[in-house]
């Protein structure tokens, strides 16, 4: 069984802080000053531009990506670290739509993250008016996997309710009607089990600044199915997704199998961060983090409706359908949450009035759980929230 006190004590929580915000930032685990220091200080300052060869920065965004492969259950080789996300959400659809090039229709959901679709938008204007980004209701996904679909383009978690997708069943459906599919994993990795090859996904896509703690603006991921690897041209033809990218060919020749879908040059210290976190990721199976995920969940909405009646429920209730977070409904959700914050228990917001809690067993417990509903209950029962000071929108909510 993972041993959840002890990957507790390997994260830098400030005192009295009860952090439920990891499914937006994770929180730095206490090895990755350290880590980073020493790629700052030992490699790049001793080694200066050896390091690439003698600290092995560039095998680096394959190394890692096997280490994040056994989270999400992706075959071995075929995942690489790199670029941003929506980089690797414009990669992937690109590629997906390459391979099937009779069909100009791209399904997603209006649920999806919207720099998401704002990718495809601009794609699928790039590529000409014939293609398209067509957008469903969630619950109606299944009903527009037609055959004039090429790409179906999910996030698997809902980035607002935790709304939690059957990546299995869909993806049958998808091939089953000539569809390639792409996943993002942006709320998945990390925070539920995912199995990639059992489910004979195509593409995916996901971020590491979440779930997998690698600091704010850490690297995405992106993988691609054994079968279409080699296939699989990468649109974004990056120097360091070549064949051979220092014999400066002026001619572009993509590189073996996942190689092709690196561009720009790896982000070192943000790797160097993130494998301070693989390392507690490693001590962890993600079996263990679930049934504990949906515990903390569960327990929160439970003590949350019994005792906070003018907050409603935004999640689906049963766990199985949910990722890793509980949302709530509040008329005055950003007040509520600014009260909350100013008290120690931090969350965030998404409008309209969506209160997110995210759920992290690594750094997370029971105690924390009840001791963050006290709070809510006070916030919420004493009206706390209805001050100026709580009402003026920042930039980040």
């Amino acid at each position: 069984m993972t041993d959840f006190a002890a990957t507790k004590a390997m994260f830098a929580l400030p005192e009295g802080m009860i952090y439920l915000d990891g499914n937006s930032l994770g929180p730095m685990p206490r090895a990755t000053a350290e880590r980073v220091r020493h790629t700052i200080e030992d490699e790049w300052g001793e080694m200066l531009i050896t390091g690439w060869n003698k600290a092995g920065w560039m095998q680096k965004p394959t190394a890692i990506g096997d280490r994040i492969a056994r989270l999400i259950g992706a075959e071995p080789g075929h995942v690489v670290m790199g670029d941003t996300l929506s980089i690797k959400v414009y990669q992937a659809v690109a590629s997906a739509l390459e391979l099937n090039p009779t069909r100009k229709v791209v399904l997603s959901d209006s649920g999806n993250f919207p720099s998401d679709l704002y990718m495809v938008e601009g794609l699928v204007k790039s590529l000409g008016p014939d293609y398209a980004l067509r957008v469903v209701a969630p619950e109606e996904v299944s009903a527009h996997i037609t055959d004039d679909v090429a790409v179906l383009m999910l996030t698997e978690v809902d980035y607002r309710t935790g709304r939690k997708h059957d990546m299995k069943a869909l993806t049958e459906q998808a091939h089953a009607a000539g569809v390639v599919t792409v996943w993002d994993l942006a709320h998945s990795a990390g925070a539920l089990p995912v199995d990639l090859a059992g489910c004979k996904a195509d593409f995916a896509v996901g971020c590491t600044y979440k779930y997998l703690n690698s600091g704010p603006g850490g690297p995405a991921f992106i993988y691609v199915a054994p079968r279409h690897a080699d296939a699989a041209r990468p649109a974004l033809s990056g120097w360091l997704g070549h064949a051979a990218p220092f014999d400066f060919d002026l001619n572009y020749k993509p590189g073996n199998g996942i190689e092709r879908m690196r561009v720009g040059t790896p982000p070192v210290l943000q790797l160097a961060a993130l494998e301070a976190s693989m390392d507690i990721w490693d001590m962890a199976d993600m079996a263990d983090v679930r049934a504990k995920s949906i515990e903390l969940c569960d327990l929160f909405i439970t003590e949350v409706e019994a005792r906070c009646p003018d907050l409603t429920l935004a999640s689906p209730r049963d766990g199985a359908g949910r990722g890793s977070q509980v949302s709530f409904r509040f008329h005055e959700g950003y007040a509520a949450m600014q009260a909350l914050i100013a008290r120690g228990v931090v969350g965030d917001f998404r409008a309209p009035d969506i209160m997110r809690f995210g759920f992290t067993p690594l750094y997370i417990d029971e105690g924390d759980v009840r001791a963050a509903v006290d709070i809510i209950e006070d916030v919420m029962t004493n009206a706390l929230w209805d001050r100026p000071e709580y009402k003026t929108r920042n930039a980040v909510t």
